[in-house]
């Protein structure tokens, strides 16, 4: 494999981009490997940055300095890296930037110079809260950020930066943008509508509170928009009915942080083209709602840190089998009383390969054996990647044998469960049971990943 064309080592380095200990275990085999990976790891190289280690990629960031500058700013005393690994970068971020260069301006002002010029060419660009360098005024700006495909940016930006990143910048397909109470640059408004691929919008507002006049007006510049937008996520409730403009929507994503908010603008809302729906702290009976006026497409929902009682339970769980024949993968809330609906469940959604049950078993007393007995007799056979979140109370190991014994023959299960601390070591000795007989594939004693990336 070492002699592979670097064409193909290229391509199947591309595949584990994600994997940062697959990457750098590769960047020692040979000089190619080497030559071939380091791209791709300084593509984005704030990916995979943990909490401190920013020290050793800003000593990095500085041996690229000239000597002259270096001189000026603090002294020489970086030695030069083998490859300039600035130039493979196509994500640019200031929060990181800044969190980095710390206070020395003269040294901040040369770093970002070090990021832009004629030779540079970004796809995604992260500007942080009332940030006001003069990008512009920089030698390759416009070169740097022509075909930006991704912008973050809070609406307390400066106006400048806005107005000139308006100007270049027609093919932004990815806008994140984060609202504050007051204060907000409407000048991002314009940004919004001057765009031609825009797609996939991500509104954040951590306060409770709205500018509410700023809001419509945000909301507004994406009408435009509206049959191109595919993916929406937000945290607050829109001010405007701006969802029942996307027709084409395909993920919605209501992260809120707030139980107070009604979310009223959601029922009744037709999304027929909806293929996942991510929401937290979203009352379920307007969630309910929207999944009974989409159209069959839904292959994930996600519903969690919401409580509710046994009637909107029921509700939500019929909902889900009545309007979701494609569903692949779900995670909520089951409530022993409505345990038998878990059964209309498995026979209707027949095309499901992971399920993440979450049990509230303070307030509710939950019968563990009928569970398991369900999945193991009405689980399609395409289920058997699983996440239980029994977060007070432990399952008996009985309950558990139970459930393995009764799964032999189908696909080995990937597992994970979340639950009382008690018997941990009689757990972990019956795991390693049931994964040497083949039953178990992979099993994690706590929750972990997103919800559905099970590997």
């Amino acid at each position: 494999m070492s002699k592979l064309n670097r064409d193909v080592l290229y391509l199947i380095f591309e595949e584990l981009q994600d994997n940062e200990k697959a990457l750098c275990s590769c960047l020692l085999v040979n000089k190619t490997w080497c030559e071939t990976i380091i791209p791709i790891l300084w593509k984005n190289p704030w990916k995979f940055l943990k909490e401190g280690k920013e020290k050793f990629l800003f000593n990095i960031i500085i041996s690229h300095l000239s000597d002259n500058n270096l001189n000026k700013s603090i002294g020489n005393l970086y030695q030069k890296t083998s490859f300039n690994y600035i130039c493979f970068c196509r994500y640019l971020n200031f929060n990181h930037i800044e969190n980095i260069i710390e206070t020395n301006i003269l040294l901040k002002n040369e770093i970002i110079k070090l990021f832009i010029n004629e030779n540079m060419k970004y796809t995604h660009l992260y500007i942080p809260q009332q940030f006001d360098f003069q990008l512009y005024f920089i030698p390759g700006f416009e070169q740097s950020f022509s075909d930006i495909e991704f912008l973050s940016c809070n609406t307390k930006v400066n106006d400048n930066i806005l107005v000139e990143l308006t100007k270049i910048c027609k093919s932004i397909k990815e806008l994140e943008v984060f609202t504050e109470v007051r204060n907000n640059n409407y000048g991002i408004i314009r940004l919004i509508e001057t765009q031609k691929k825009l797609s996939n919008i991500y509104f954040i507002n951590n306060s409770i509170r709205n500018d509410e006049s700023f809001c419509k007006s945000l909301e507004n510049s994406l009408i435009k928009h509206a049959n191109n937008i595919h993916y929406f996520m937000i945290t607050k409730q829109p001010t405007t009915k701006i969802l029942s403009l996307f027709i084409n929507l395909k993920i919605l994503e209501l992260n809120c942080n707030f139980l107070v908010i009604t979310w009223n603008c959601l029922e009744n809302l037709s999304l027929p083209f909806l293929q996942s729906l991510k929401a937290s702290r979203v009352p379920i009976k307007p969630l309910a709602s929207l999944i009974e006026n989409t159209s069959g497409h839904l292959i994930l929902v996600k519903i969690d840190y919401i409580r509710h009682d046994e009637k909107y339970n029921k509700r939500i769980i019929e909902a889900i089998y009545q309007n979701c024949p494609n569903l692949k993968y779900l995670k909520l809330l089951f409530k022993n009383s409505n345990i038998l609906e878990l059964k209309n469940l498995l026979i209707n959604c027949k095309y499901l390969i992971g399920l993440y049950i979450i049990i509230d078993n303070v307030r509710d007393v939950f019968d563990c054996d009928n569970l398991f007995k369900i999945l193991t007799d009405l689980s399609p056979v395409s289920l058997f990647k699983f996440k239980f979140g029994f977060y007070y109370r432990q399952i008996k190991p009985d309950s558990l044998k139970l459930f393995f014994d009764n799964w032999k023959s189908r696909h080995p299960m990937l597992l994970q469960l979340s639950q009382g601390d008690n018997n941990m070591e009689e757990h972990s000795n019956l795991m390693d049971k049931y994964k040497a007989e083949g039953i178990i594939e992979k099993y994690d004693d706590y929750l972990h990943g997103e919800d559905f990336e099970w590997n």
